[in-house]
């Protein structure tokens, strides 16, 4: 059986996860000047090659962060189709969960944090 939760539920949790990623996305901006300003201070092989990881990482963060709003744009849309068809009580009404997305957001959330963490620590070797 399909777990389900309340319609409004999950529309702040949407909210939420799409706050955190556009959030990080700026974030991710910030962290790029760094690099910038890390590599015109410290042109040397070894720390070029951790800048261009870290531009690596934050690129591929960019993306997933693009994956994830839309997958959690799409869902939303679905409950907005729900509540447009039986506009009744839909603060009240239970629809399917998503926990595929849950943990999708999850595991985003871990690998950024762990990103970050890394890219704190060659921040307070290099500067």
């Amino acid at each position: 059986m399909e777990a389900k939760k309340h319609i409004s539920e999950l529309h702040s949790e949407h909210f939420e996860w799409l706050d955190k990623l556009s959030f990080n996305k700026d974030e991710i901006q910030v962290f790029n000047k760094r690099l910038g300003e890390i590599l015109k201070a410290n042109n040397v092989r070894e720390v070029a090659a951790q800048v261009e990881h870290f531009q690596n990482q934050f690129i591929r963060q960019r993306e997933v962060i693009d994956e994830l709003r839309h997958e959690i744009k799409q869902y939303e849309n679905n409950l907005t189709k729900q509540v447009e068809a039986n506009p009744v009580a839909s603060d009240h009404r239970f629809t399917v969960d998503h926990p595929v997305l849950r943990d999708q957001m999850e595991t985003y959330e871990k690998i950024y944090s762990d990103l970050k963490t890394e890219f704190n620590h060659f921040l307070s070797k290099t500067l």
